[in-house]
């Protein structure tokens, strides 16, 4: 007669191999437990991901809830419910990518010893590891072939495919995330090495503590939503609410125990770390912007502008960009027009510069004439009266010798607060777009000529107060 508890057992058992979460709970009930939520929730987006049509999931999770070990897991339960499934994962180096597949490997190896403890081969029994498949980080399941591959940035994966494609934690450090040869390696290393061994139909796991806007993560939901591909992305903060100091799981991460863990490191990193606010955007010192979807019409649709206008900053060294913004001013407020943002030599941008002028009918072009700048105003007046025969735009050239970072930061308020861009700005000026919602507030900025010729913008209307030139 089979008593009780072995019902119960094989419940379980049966209950593990059709849902992820109770495979999790029966093989680690200490940390899996059914009260904690977010564990739960975790379990159930994996599930729930891999029954789905879509081709992504990005977990974004602060450290030491859980989320390599529930990856894991996830592979053991995927192989156990079919044997035939090719699973490749890549970590931040070798040593941890190999450390990864041995923990797999070595759950599902493991022998019973006690009896009232339920193993891998209780719950899918007849799955096991090929004999004579001694590699840590490839082997293979009896009657598979190369089921599992363990790899990194700088391991190798030649002739292997998978069908399941898992990334876990590529950046260790606040060093690697703000060191953009690192993240652009990352990038590149996922689309020309990673992309080119997922089998058709394959999905793509990204686990990982956000860093910064252009880690692998913050790069591949960009990807999904450029390419047009069915993504989910879930993300878990430790701390949920300031205000009744409510955590994402107590018994994980105390609410004491986070204070004291953020005390010791950067804001930047602590928000990064624990609630999945990037670095580079936790510091960013533009917040927000206004936009428009029409300029300011009277009743004929003609635009109330008092006056259009340009603020253009040439480019002073060969790292720098030319900026060059054409805006409406209406009520003392800027509305975007055009902007040129390129690293096009002055031979190219004296006649683009033209052109925008002309097209736009600026009454008033003020031109920076620091480096070369005199001569590219010149320049750009006589290709209007040469090339066009216009005399409409007045074009002026001045020195600017005010320190540039702190017109940035003093005039930052302003240029959020007043200056309006068109509703698919990131689409018609991309460069110029990531480069003013990357600008930092303190540190240094790869490039600041986005910001520069902005506040050059808002600096000309508070001076001009809104009074009509040309």
């Amino acid at each position: 007669m089979v008593d009780r508890e072995t019902i119960i057992q094989g419940a379980k058992i049966e209950l593990a191999r059709r849902e992820f979460f109770f495979y999790c709970n029966l093989k680690a009930p200490d940390f899996y437990k059914e009260e904690r939520k977010y564990l739960v929730d975790l379990c159930r987006e994996f599930q729930g991901f891999l029954a789905s049509d879509e081709d992504v999931m990005v977990v974004n999770e602060p450290p030491r809830h859980g989320k390599s070990r529930t990856a894991g897991l996830f592979v053991e339960w995927v192989l156990g419910n079919d044997p035939a499934k090719k699973i490749m994962t890549g970590s931040y180096n070798e040593t941890l990518s190999t450390m990864f597949s041995k923990n797999v490997r070595n759950d599902i190896q493991e022998e019973k010893a006690d009896q009232s403890k339920v193993v891998f081969s209780d719950i899918f029994p007849g799955v096991r590891i090929k004999r004579g498949d001694a590699a840590m980080n490839l082997w293979s399941l009896e009657d598979g072939y190369n089921n599992y591959l363990a790899t990194s940035p700088t391991g190798t994966m030649t002739g292997f495919g998978c069908d399941i494609m898992i990334i876990d934690d590529l950046i260790k450090s606040a060093m690697d995330a703000n060191n953009a040869k690192v993240l652009e390696d990352h990038w590149n290393w996922f689309t020309d090495t990673m992309l080119s061994r997922l089998e058709e139909g394959g999905k793509i796991i990204v686990i990982m503590t956000r860093w910064h806007s252009d880690d692998l993560a913050g790069r591949v939901l960009r990807w999904c939503k450029e390419k047009g591909k069915k993504y989910r992305h879930i993300s878990m903060k430790a701390l949920l609410n300031k205000e009744t100091h409510e955590m994402l799981c107590p018994e994980v991460l105390s609410y004491e125990s986070y204070q004291d863990k953020i005390s010791a490191m950067g804001a930047d990193i602590a928000s990064a770390n624990y609630q999945q606010e990037p670095i580079d955007l936790k510091g960013q010192l533009y917040t927000s912007f206004k936009i428009y979807e029409d300029v300011p019409m009277d009743k004929t649709g003609k635009p109330l502008f008092t006056s259009v206008r340009s603020y253009t900053d040439t480019a002073d060294e060969g790292s720098d960009w030319l900026c060059s913004i054409v805006y409406g001013v209406y009520n003392k407020e800027a509305y975007v027009l055009d902007i040129i943002y390129t690293k096009e030599p002055m031979e190219v941008t004296e006649g683009l510069v033209a052109a925008q002028l002309y097209q736009h009918q600026v009454s008033l072009a003020k031109i920076e004439s620091n480096n070369g700048g005199k001569g590219f105003a010149r320049a750009v007046k006589r290709i209007l009266k040469e090339k066009y025969g216009s005399n409409r735009t007045k074009v002026k050239w001045f020195h600017q010798s005010q320190n540039k970072i702190a017109r940035i930061l003093s005039n930052s308020t302003w240029v959020m607060d007043h200056i309006y861009f068109p509703v698919n700005w990131r689409d018609r000026w991309p460069a110029y777009y990531d480069d003013m919602n990357k600008y930092q507030r303190e540190g240094k900025n790869a490039h600041d000529d986005g910001p520069d010729a902005t506040t050059g913008v808002a600096e000309n209307i508070e001076k001009a107060g809104g009074v009509r030139f040309g």
